[in-house]
C-alpha cells in the first residue's frame, strides 16, 4: 500500500469515515476505496470516479475541517499536459492556460536524446532552467557580441534574458531533461523565435544581401517542422565549442546550485540561488528544498512575489491561508506544479516515505520569506500570548532562528 492510501484510510478513520472494500467489478484489487465523509459531513461516493485521481489527492476528498472558503486551484501536474514529440526528444508545458492562477510564471518541461538539439532561438521572456538529469551543453551570445559556452549537468541551473539567443543540445551517455521556467504566465513554446523559422521567410535576395554571399547559396534551410527539438552530431569536449577570439560574457549564463553550501536543518535542507549567488539571473529568483519525511517547509510566507512550485522527489500536501477566513490543501508528487499567491502564508510538509524535493520559483531579482515562528519569537510574548493564548510551553518552544525546515 502505498503512502497516499494509508493517509487517506488513517484520515478517514480517524475523522470516521467509511471505507469500503472493493466491489465485485474491482476484484483485482482489496485496497480500501476512500469516502469522501467523515462524521456528521459528506457520504459515500459509489461512482463513477476516478479512484487513482482520489488516492492520489486525500485532501481534496476528505479536506482538513481547518479547510474553508473558495481559493482556486493551485495545482496542475506535467502529466496532464500535451507532450509534443520530435525527431530529437520531446516537451510540455503549464501556462496560463492550464493554470489559471499562474500569470507570472510558466514551465516547460523538455527532454533532449544524446545528440538532440533545441534549436538556435530566443524568447521574449527569460528563461531560467533546472537540470533534472543528464547533461546538457548551452551556447549564447549576449547584446555586445560576447559569447558563452557551458556544460550543465544534473542540478545546474541557466538563465538567458528576454531576447538573449542561445541553444541547448543533449550530450552522452543519454541526453538530458531539465525544467524551463519563463517569466510570464503567457507564455507559449509556440511564439518561439527559431533561427530556421526567420531564414524560411526571408526572401535569398535579402539573406545574401545579409551574409555578404551568393543568393544561390541560400534556400536550402529545412522546414522548421523539421527542426526545433531534432538530432544532429554529438560535439566534442567543451573547448571546441569555444569560438577563438571570442569575448567571454562578463557573467556566466550558468550556476552550479549543487555547489552552494546548503542551509541545513534537523528536518531538511534548503539551497537558495538569485542574483547574489547568480548575478545574471535578474528575475528568477529560486530554493532548491529538501524535507526529510515527516518534516514540514514551516509556516511562512513571502513579502515579494508569488511562488511557482516544482516537485522533483516524493510526496506532499500543502496548506495556504489566504485570509477572510480562507484556507485550502493540496497533495502534490513528482511532476507536479504548485502556485501560491503573493503574501499567502502555507506549510509544506513530506507525507510519504522518503526525502521531499522541490523547487519554489518566483519572478524577483531576490529571495524573501518571513517565517511565523520567529516573528512571534521576536515580538513581546505577552503579546502574542494576548492573541493565541498559547501554553507556556508552547511560548517557549519559538524560535529567534530562521529554520526553513522542521523536524516532524
Amino acid at each position: 500500500m502505498d503512502e497516499v492510501t494509508r493517509r487517506a484510510m488513517l484520515t478517514a478513520t480517524a475523522a470516521g469515515g467509511v471505507l469500503t472494500l472493493a466491489s465485485a467489478g474491482n476484484a483485482q484489487t482489496t485496497e480500501p476505496i476512500p469516502q469522501p465523509q467523515r462524521p456528521g459531513h459528506g457520504g459515500t461516493d459509489p461512482g463513477p470516479r476516478n479512484l487513482a485521481r482520489d488516492r492520489q489527492n486525500p485532501d481534496l476528498l476528505v479536506p482538513p475541517p481547518t479547510d474553508h472558503g473558495t481559493l482556486p486551484n493551485l495545482r496542475f501536474s506535467f502529466s496532464d499536459s500535451h507532450v509534443r514529440q520530435e525527431t530529437g526528444g520531446w516537451t510540455r508545458q503549464i501556462t496560463v492556460r492550464e493554470l489559471g492562477i499562474s500569470k507570472e510564471i510558466a514551465g516547460v518541461n523538455m527532454r533532449l536524446n544524446a545528440g538532440g538539439v533545441c534549436e538556435l532561438h530566443w524568447h521574449k521572456a527569460a528563461e531560467w532552467a533546472y537540470m533534472l538529469n543528464g547533461t546538457a551543453r548551452i551556447t549564447a551570445i549576449d547584446q555586445d557580441g560576447r559569447s558563452f559556452v557551458d556544460d550543465v549537468g544534473e542540478g545546474g541551473l541557466w538563465y538567458f534574458g528576454s531576447g538573449i539567443p542561445h541553444s541547448i543540445q543533449g550530450l552522452n551517455p543519454d541526453g538530458c531533461e531539465f525544467l524551463l521556467v519563463f517569466d510570464d504566465g503567457d507564455f507559449d513554446e509556440d511564439d518561439t523565435f527559431l533561427i530556421s523559422d526567420w531564414f524560411k521567410h526571408t526572401p535569398n535576395e535579402v539573406l545574401a544581401k545579409n551574409f555578404g554571399a551568393p543568393a544561390s547559396l541560400f534556400g536550402h534551410t529545412p522546414d522548421p517542422s523539421e527542426r526545433y527539438i531534432f538530432p544532429a552530431p554529438l560535439p566534442g569536449p567543451l573547448s571546441s565549442d569555444k569560438i577563438a577570439g571570442a569575448t567571454a560574457v562578463p557573467q556566466r549564463f550558468s550556476h552550479r546550485l549543487m555547489a552552494q553550501e546548503p542551509i541545513k536543518t534537523r528536518g531538511g535542507t534548503a539551497r537558495i540561488s538569485d542574483s547574489s549567488t547568480f548575478p545574471a539571473s535578474i528575475t528568477i529568483a529560486a530554493a532548491l528544498v529538501e524535507v526529510n519525511p515527516g518534516a514540514l517547509r514551516e509556516m511562512h510566507w513571502h513579502p515579494n512575489t508569488d511562488e511557482w512550485q516544482y516537485y522533483i522527489d516524493g510526496q506532499a500536501r500543502m496548506g495556504v491561508f489566504a485570509a477572510s477566513g480562507q484556507a485550502r490543501t493540496f497533495d502534490f508528487q513528482a511532476g507536479d506544479v504548485g502556485y501560491v499567491p503573493f503574501a499567502m502564508g502555507h506549510y509544506i510538509e513530506n507525507t510519504g516515505a522518503a526525502p521531499l524535493r522541490f523547487l519554489e520559483i518566483f519572478k524577483s531579482s531576490y529571495y524573501a520569506d518571513v517565517s511565523l515562528n520567529q516573528w512571534l519569537a521576536l515580538t513581546p510574548p505577552e503579546l502574542v500570548q494576548a492573541h493565541l493564548k498559547l501554553d507556556p510551553q508552547a511560548l517557549a518552544a519559538l524560535h529567534k532562528d530562521k529554520f526553513p525546515v522542521v523536524p516532524g
